[in-house]
């Protein structure tokens, strides 16, 4: 069955971390275009990263540039987010998108990505 499956998510005090894994299965992430996005209740999902194939080229939104990282472990079939430093607006579902890879970058657009996983909720609270 070809899949995304997030873990890693949960409840974390500000100024805490979290690192959020997305494990691929049925197909291989080679060559991959790879995001994560977030949803928040009542607001529109956002990117948060991507990283495009041959990892050449990673995009972070300006909110969490330095305190969050996007890698992909081709080993292990899985991409990762690692998130530092999380904020009360860090609070969301978090998902991981893919998609055949076409040239260096990635998109931050929803609409570019094929594949979804069902999503993993972070939530920051004191």
């Amino acid at each position: 069955q070809v899949q995304l499956v997030e873990s890693g998510g949960g409840m974390v005090q500000p100024g805490g971390s979290l690192r959020l894994s997305c494990a691929a299965s049925g197909f291989n992430l080679d060559a991959a275009k790879i995001a994560w996005f977030r949803q928040a209740p009542g607001k529109e999902r956002e990117a948060v990263s991507c990283t495009g194939g041959n990892d050449y080229y990673t995009w972070y939104r300006d909110s969490v540039r330095g305190r969050f990282t996007i890698s992909v472990d081709k080993a292990r079939n899985t991409a990762f987010l690692q998130m530092n430093s999380l904020k009360f607006e860090d609070t969301a579902v978090y998902l991981c998108a893919w998609a055949p890879a076409d040239g260096l970058f990635c998109s931050y657009d929803s609409q570019d990505y094929d594949l979804w996983g069902q999503g993993t909720q972070v939530t920051v609270s004191s």
